[in-house]
């Protein structure tokens, strides 16, 4: 099994990439043990001594580290994601399929902007969330009041330092240029 590595923007996060599908279905963001109890693979990353965050993509793991040197532990992440794939385990184990909300909470808008909100959503979904993936993780709608946009960036992005440069000059101008009535964008 060849696993290969990318930066991320976020120079504390590294994107793995095993060659074959990781997880199916919805990404799944783990910030510590007790959330990646669900996961074997997350719980195996996060016994490695440095690693405080795991996000399980569709083809790729993000692993985020603290202020541990990634050739110190770059290589035990390496051997548990493959001793991972090849022992034929889940990746989120069985009954634990419903992906994690790691704010928690039901999302917010006024119903008057339904439709708005469905464009907002469209647009996420389709030209901004894949470009997201590229860098190792994942923006979440989480509401709509008021002319501001409210999302949640998981994996890679989150604490990532060019993560406010992404929202104000990539996805703020997006969202302002496609949808009248989007003023702001602002992470939760």
């Amino acid at each position: 099994m060849f696993i290969q590595t990318e930066a991320t923007p976020n120079p504390a996060t590294l994107k793995f990439l095993p060659g074959r599908d990781v997880l199916l279905g919805e990404p799944r963001d783990f910030r510590n043990l007790d959330s990646a109890a669900a996961s074997p693979l997350a719980t195996g990353l996060f016994a490695i001594s440095g690693v405080n965050g795991v996000f399980l993509g569709s083809d790729f793991i993000s692993v985020t580290k603290d202020d541990t040197n990634w050739a110190h532990i770059k290589p035990a992440i390496l051997g548990v994601i493959m001793d991972h794939f090849l022992s034929g385990k889940p990746v989120i184990a069985e009954g634990n399929v419903v992906a994690s909300d790691a704010h928690g909470g039901e999302e917010f808008f006024d119903e008057d902007d339904s439709e708005t909100v469905e464009v907002i959503k469209e647009l996420l979904s389709t030209r901004v969330r894949p470009a997201v993936a590229m860098d190792g993780g994942d923006i979440i709608f989480k509401g709509y009041k008021e002319g501001t946009v409210f999302l949640h960036m998981q994996g890679a992005c989150s604490g990532c330092p060019s993560s406010t440069a992404t929202l104000k000059n990539g996805i703020e101008n997006l969202l302002r240029h496609f949808v009248p009535g989007v003023e702001h964008v602002q992470q939760v």
